[in-house]
């Protein structure tokens, strides 16, 4: 079974992610888009019983292309090929269910997160709107060739990326993309927002940078909250280390903005929030020197 699953893996996954670097960096930042992915293995929809359709509720649909210019800009750009309903890498490497399973768990798993008992761990057990992706219980083998084939190579990556950065400039800011279903797309009825920015209440990221993205997309007139209900994942909270001068701020994209979130199609919405995060970008990457302190990024 795990060379099966192994098979599967380097069979589909050509490369399992793309990284589009500038030219030159020419900015401190690193983006990326680590839910965008849409390669859906011919296997894993072998063993699901939900149609594809149903598991792309899980995606943030087309999040890497929203941000599709920022290499242009100067800075570099990750994004994941597999799907986050396959492995979601905005979790610990371990956070598994003992549900989802056919055997015990390792001592190392974390199953008792609130993400895995909300059945969205690293090997998700629903979808975003709670139906049960699989039809039987996976082997321990399969998911853990999962991690060792996707998981670790794309935070390797990632923290690579972070690495070069933070010798190059000093320090170095990742913007964590991500999307949410709009309202009309929520059990509890409730208004969303356009953005909400994710700093961990200011652990990890300093909230000058969060405060002045937060003030630049109110004024291009989109209703923008802070931390809630989304303050960040494992991703913002792993590589946020304000005072080593590693800056991680999650942006959570309101999907109504941009797709029609039934048939999983763009809108006409699509270009203008487009040119609008460009727009963000190049003023985050003229206005950050005023916005960090000299000492974090000395240290």
């Amino acid at each position: 079974m795990p060379h099966l699953e192994r098979a599967s893996i380097q069979a589909e996954f050509r490369p399992a992610f793309k990284i589009a670097r500038p030219a030159t960096q020419s900015t401190p930042f690193v983006w990326c888009s680590p839910h965008s992915g849409r390669v859906y293995p011919k296997a894993f929809l072998d063993s699901v019983r939900l149609d594809p359709l149903t598991l792309r509720k899980s995606e943030d649909c087309y999040v890497d292309e929203l941000v599709g210019s920022i290499p242009n800009l100067g800075a570099p750009l990750l994004a994941a090929e597999f799907p986050r309903a396959y492995l979601d890498v905005n979790r610990e490497p371990y956070e598994l269910d003992p549900e989802l399973f056919s055997e015990p768990l390792p001592d190392f798993a974390n199953s008792l997160s609130a993400r895995v008992v909300g059945g969205l761990g690293t090997i998700a057990r629903i979808v975003a709107d709670g139906e049960e992706i699989y039809t039987r219980p996976l082997k321990l083998a399969a998911a853990l060739e999962r991690i060792e084939l996707l998981y670790k190579p794309f935070h390797a990556a990632l923290a690579d990326l972070l690495d070069q950065t933070h010798r190059t400039f000093g320090f170095a800011i990742l913007i964590d993309c991500h999307s949410m279903p709009s309202s009309l797309m929520t059990q509890t009825g409730g208004a969303r927002p356009d953005f909400v920015l994710g700093d961990r209440f200011g652990s990890s990221c300093h909230t000058r940078l969060s405060a002045f993205a937060k003030d630049t997309l109110t004024r291009m007139g989109y209703e923008t909250q802070m931390n809630r209900p989304y303050a960040g994942g494992f991703i913002t909270e792993h590589y946020g280390r304000p005072a080593r001068g590693i800056h991680a701020l999650q942006v959570e994209i309101n999907r109504g903005l941009y797709m029609n979130e039934l048939k999983m199609e763009k809108t006409l919405g699509f270009n203008k929030l487009q040119r609008d995060l460009s727009t963000l970008a190049q003023r985050l990457f003229c206005e950050f020197p005023s916005l960090l302190p000299r000492q974090a990024a000395a240290e």
